[in-house]
């Protein structure tokens, strides 16, 4: 099929119309599973005005889209928009500067956009810039410089000297070469993990992102082991907190988990060996389970050296297990790819594993609008309903019937502004 990127009829009708008009076949109550049909939707201002109400097509630009059925713009809750990856090579972190870091990061935007997502969380750049590439994104996207999703950028992730986060390690870097501090998110110890985290706030984080354990690409031989300490993440998670700033935590290892949120994060990401404990005090506390599942599918274990491929190997059926115990318990998940590990523009992969583990596709949905929107603190979005943001998808099989139709998405608006269509 022929692709119409924001052609000239829909840039005009998306910038000038006073009203849009909407033509499906129907559309996705995304809270209670129902298909309604058929879908006729006024889009004014940039919200969705009216469904199924008594608009006539001389008060609107209608837009005809025979065949699909709408649903919310899709969420990803675990993206790094600046990273293309290549058979496991991070060397980019230090070849680029933080402009190239931002055109790659525009150049992935798209694509994500592109496949239905129109709302992501850049949870930690990998360019180690003084200059927060994620946030020039997510104001690149608010001003409609580029074609992008709202993007929550989280500036530099926070990891010990040493860590998971330090990249200065990149690809086996000399000793000396690239030593980082705590602009770049690495601390050793409260000062520094308070002094990181007011610099990525100052600079315009809207998440902090702290690696609680090792992981797969860590130098560590273990996958799991707590690296940041109690005092600092408790630090950080004050800090953040009184800023109105939420917390995610990468976290593998079973006591790395449970440390963070004893410490009060928000979401786990990953969440790879969760223990009954660990899912009593997610859902006690209601904390989000991030999973990124999918992406164990994806990566070309032959091609990483054998120290990664041993830990992926043996994260991968646990964090299996792991995700299908918390969906069972009634753990509130959110999706996220880890993209590009997921690449960028294959987002609703996850979707589609979330229910290989267990979800309905209701469910799985769900994980990718509501509940990635409590998430991501963003009222009126995640729904199709009056009043709220004009996130809408459109795609040509009934997703609840057939989920992957969800790696098919024909039309895509965001905040009224039409950027897909197909023939």
């Amino acid at each position: 099929m022929r692709i119409i990127f924001v052609c000239l009829l829909f840039a005009f009708v998306s910038a000038n119309a006073e009203n849009v008009l909407l033509k499906a076949d129907g559309f996705i109550d995304v809270r209670t599973g129902e298909l309604i049909k058929p879908a006729e939707i006024l889009i004014r201002d940039g919200r969705i005005a009216e469904i199924n109400g008594d608009a006539q097509m001389d008060e609107a630009t209608v837009v005809d889209l025979p065949g699909k059925i709408l649903l919310p713009g899709l969420m990803d809750m675990h993206v790094h928009l600046d990273l293309d990856f290549e058979e496991a090579n991070f060397g980019i972190v230090v070849t680029e500067s933080g402009s190239e870091g931002a055109l790659r990061g525009a150049k992935n935007a798209e694509l994500t956009l592109m496949a239905g997502f129109t709302t992501v969380r850049n949870v930690g750049q990998v360019h180690p810039t003084v200059d927060l590439v994620d946030v020039a994104l997510a104001r690149a996207s608010s001003e409609g410089w580029i074609k992008a999703p709202r993007i929550i950028p989280a500036g530099h992730m926070i990891s010990i000297l040493g860590g998971h986060g330090d990249l200065s390690m990149a690809e086996g870097l000399s000793e000396g070469m690239l030593e980082l501090g705590p602009e770049s998110g690495v601390v050793s110890g409260v000062d520094d993990a308070i002094m990181a985290t007011r610099f990525q706030i100052k600079h315009g984080a809207k998440v902090i992102k702290i690696h609680a354990t090792a992981g797969v690409m860590s130098l560590e031989d273990s996958v799991g082991l707590q690296q940041l300490s109690d005092e600092e993440m408790r630090a950080i998670i004050e800090e953040a907190r009184r800023h109105e700033i939420p917390v995610a935590a990468h976290a593998h290892g079973t006591d790395g988990i449970k440390a963070a949120i004893r410490a009060g994060v928000s979401s786990i990401e990953h969440g790879s060996i969760l223990d009954d404990e660990a899912i009593r005090m997610m859902k006690k506390n209601g904390v989000f389970l991030v999973p990124t599942n999918g992406l164990m599918d994806l990566i070309n274990f032959d091609k990483l050296d054998p120290r990664k491929r041993a830990k992926a190997e043996y994260v991968d059926p646990l964090a299996d297990n792991s995700l299908v115990a918390a969906i069972e318990a009634g753990v509130k998940v959110a999706i996220g790819t880890d993209a590009p590990l997921i690449p960028h523009g294959m987002n609703a992969y996850e979707i589609v594993k979330m229910t290989e583990r267990g979800m309905s596709p209701l469910e799985a949905i769900q994980a990718a609008t509501i509940v990635a929107a409590e998430l991501a603190r963003i009222e009126e979005l995640g729904e199709l309903r009056e009043g709220w943001h004009a996130d809408i998808i459109g795609v040509d099989t009934n997703p609840l019937e057939d989920i992957s139709s969800l790696q098919s998405v024909d039309f895509v608006m965001k905040a009224g502004n039409i950027f897909k269509n197909e023939d």
